[in-house]
């Protein structure tokens, strides 16, 4: 109240002394305990200020309440006229609940005048009518044995709101009672004869009473049942002790009816009570009716009834919950094999790998290795096969017999036949495994066959031996022939050819190389007919399942690529001035050879350099280069030739300058000779054109030729150095 009184000054400060005043406020107001909803609890109007500024919708309202409540709110009446009601949010109990709440109504015009007051609200005691609780409140059912003597049955109780420490007593009644009980005051139910069932004693319905000392009431009701004594046990009455069932009843199906009846019950059997004493995963038993009902799946194809089908069952009847009377019988449940279960197999997929040459007739696939019916008997775990389907299978493939599920070889595999190059060697059976019962399920069942080739060919040749010519002036890389190797089977693989032997010489590991993919054969360097006229090659051809070789003999065809080697290379020859013409010179004779040419087709010219002096002076005759200008086409042998002009020297042009310069031993006057594979090639005959291009002058300054003595003649052989008087050079004659 204190914190009420100063918001309200504070809420007057601020208010500047306008007049904004609640009327009829402060006040005290009533109202009684459990009031509904909208009851009134106190009306009060608004003074608006001087300006008649009206006020704000929604004022005034309750800002504040102690204690905290929402069982209140402000009605608008009409104009500046409300009321203060009860909301029905909170029950108003004045004996369990707070008596007394103030409310702090707040009111405020559209100018901001406020204006704050607090109305207490008391809450008033009701007399209420005293109640029941619990079950007895909704009536209450209530049992007595027959024959019992008369007395006690149930002491009935009820309290009174307004008495919260339950001194004040009440007074029962029973309204319009049978003869048979009676109450007293204070609640308890007794009865006055003894009760015989048979006698149609068998329930009574009574109401019962309360008042409080203001004359308020309640009432409720009071079922008592008479229970029959039964000194007979039960007798059941249905015939029936096995029954047959099929298995995969949905649970609650009614399998089994089991009736009975108590003589003392005069044909009143729904007072009997009926339970399965057997512990029974598959059934439950309605304890009033006796109807037996299937509790879960009941699977004849799986645990113990796979073996057994048989299920028994004890019920018990009784005529009373705990003790009384009762009667036990068993009865069977023989569980019957449905169709339940398709034909069906571990897989539905099968792959086979079957080789190209596999006999007609071979058992390629049995399903019934595979294959099952979970049904227990038959001939519900029968089942069959349909005939295989697929195309381009009808003609490969069959049942045999018929329905087994075997499935057998009765045409061709060939991987390399047309017909199955056409199908991809790829085949799909489809067979169907169905039950032979109604409702004949039935499965797919996918078989991919897949041809394996097998190594039917062998890897040969396309001739059974090659023979290769090749000119010796052909440089490297010069493709010299091909060899093919073919494999008739399906799929081809890839072939790689080598050279397994042969194709060596002295200077070279490998004068041949085959293309590993397609079987070209190369020179890998030049080669020499005068060294080795033949070679004799084995070549390999491999793919991933043969090998085969084959001879190839490759002929190295002879050119006009040599030059005559003559002997001596250079002479120096001295010659007196009166030698007469036609006179041999000291003997002299010049032997040449050719390693590809006979002597009959040699020419022969001079080129001499003479230098005269006094007549003790000799003549000297040197080995000089000689300038070839012209060029001429050989008539005999179609080759090129270098001549020159003035002298009518000639020489060969030799086609193989670009070729490496060999230095190797010669072999002057040797006639070429064949040789056999993997002998290898004699020794190359010299080529080193640098010593080839000292000239005779320059070899006859190292043998001191040309020197001359102090009187400008030339010098006397005899004072040469002999090392150099007979020295021949590697350089083949030029001309021929």
């Amino acid at each position: 109240m204190q914190e009420a009184i100063i918001l309200l000054a504070l809420l007057g400060a601020m208010s500047g002394g306008e007049t904004l005043h609640l009327i009829l406020l402060p006040a005290t107001g009533n109202v009684a305990e459990n009031s509904p909803p909208g009851t009134s609890v106190h009306k009060f109007s608004v003074k608006l200020s001087a300006s008649l500024s009206p006020v704000i919708p929604g004022f005034p309202q309750i800002i504040n309440s102690n204690p905290l409540t929402e069982a209140f709110r402000v009605n608008w009446l009409s104009g500046t006229y409300f009321e203060v009601v009860t909301t029905g949010m909170e029950q108003l109990d004045f004996e369990t609940g707070p008596n007394i709440f103030d409310l702090q109504i707040y009111v405020k015009d559209e100018v901001g005048v406020t204006d704050l007051q607090v109305l207490t609200v008391q809450v008033t005691d009701v007399n209420e009518p005293p109640q029941f609780q619990g079950n007895l409140a909704e009536g209450l059912y209530l049992y007595i044995v027959e024959r019992a003597n008369p007395g006690f049955i149930y002491q009935v109780e009820a309290f009174d709101p307004e008495d919260t420490s339950r001194n004040i007593p009440l007074s029962y009644f029973l309204i319009s009672p049978p003869k048979s009980f009676r109450m007293s005051a204070n609640g308890t139910l007794f009865s006055t004869t003894e009760l015989d069932f048979e006698a149609g004693h068998r329930s009574f319905h009574l109401i019962v009473e309360v008042r409080d000392s203001g004359g308020l009431k309640a009432s409720t009701e009071l079922q008592v049942n008479i229970v029959n004594l039964n000194d007979e046990v039960p007798r059941f009455t249905s015939p029936t002790r096995v029954y047959t069932i099929l298995e995969e009843l949905s649970p609650g199906t009614i399998v089994a009816n089991i009736t009975a009846e108590d003589p003392d019950d005069e044909g009143f059997p729904s007072h009997l009570l009926y339970s399965i004493t057997t512990v029974s995963k598959y059934f439950m038993i309605n304890q009033l009716t006796g109807t037996i009902q299937v509790a879960q799946r009941i699977d004849r194809d799986a645990g113990e009834l796979r073996q057994n089908p048989t299920i028994s069952l004890e019920v018990l009847v009784k005529d009373r919950p705990y003790g009384g009377q009762e009667n036990r019988i068993q009865i069977t449940f023989i569980v019957e094999d449905v169709n339940d279960n398709p034909a069906t197999c571990q897989k539905f997929t099968f792959s086979i790998m079957v080789p190209e040459r596999t006999a007609k007739g071979t058992l390629l696939l049995d399903l019934n290795k595979f294959c099952f019916d979970d049904d227990s008997e038959a001939p519900n775990n029968r089942f069959n096969f349909t005939m295989p389907s697929g195309v381009g299978s009808g003609s490969r493939f069959l049942q045999d017999p018929a329905g087994s599920g075997k499935i057998v070889l009765i045409g061709d595999l060939d991987y390399e036949n047309p017909s199955n190059l056409a199908a991809g060697n790829k085949y799909t059976v489809i067979i169907q495994v169905q039950d032979v019962a109604p409702p004949y399920y039935k499965n797919n069942v996918y078989v991919y066959i897949l041809t394996s080739p097998e190594n039917e060919f062998p890897l040969i040749f396309d001739r059974p031996s090659y023979v290769f010519d090749v000119s010796e002036r052909r440089p490297a890389r010069t493709r010299v022939g091909q060899v093919r190797a073919t494999d008739k089977d399906l799929p081809q693989s890839s072939l790689v050819y080598s050279i397994s032997t042969g194709g060596a010489s002295l200077q070279y590991p490998n004068v041949f190389w085959i293309n590993p993919k397609t079987g070209e054969l190369q020179l890998v360097t030049k080669v020499d007919y005068e060294t080795t006229p033949i070679y004799i090659l084995r070549i390999q051809a491999t793919n991933n399942e043969d090998t085969s070789s084959v001879t190839v003999t490759v002929n190295i065809l002879e050119e006009n690529d040599e030059k005559p080697i003559c002997t001596p290379n250079s002479y120096f020859l001295a010659l007196p001035v009166d030698l007469k013409v036609g006179t041999n010179i000291q003997n002299f004779k010049l032997t040449c050879t050719d390693l590809d040419s006979s002597p009959r087709s040699f020419r022969y010219s001079i080129g001499p350099e003479t230098k005269t002096a006094e007549r003790d002076v000799v003549v000297e005759t040197i080995q000089m280069n000689t300038i070839f200008d012209g060029e001429a086409i050989d008539p005999v042998t179609g080759e090129t030739y270098e001549f020159n002009s003035k002298t009518g020297a000639r020489k060969w042009k030799d086609p193989l300058t670009q070729m490496p310069k060999w230095k190797e031993s010669s072999h002057q006057g040797a006639a070429p000779r064949r040789v056999t594979a993997g002998e290898g090639m004699g020794s190359l005959r010299s080529a080193n054109r640098e010593e080839d291009e000292l000239s005779g002058k320059a070899w006859a300054e190292d043998a001191g030729l040309g020197s001359r003595n102090e009187g400008g003649k030339l010098g006397n052989p005899k004072n040469r150095n002999p090392a150099f008087m007979n020295r021949a050079s590697p350089k083949p004659h030029p001309g021929k």
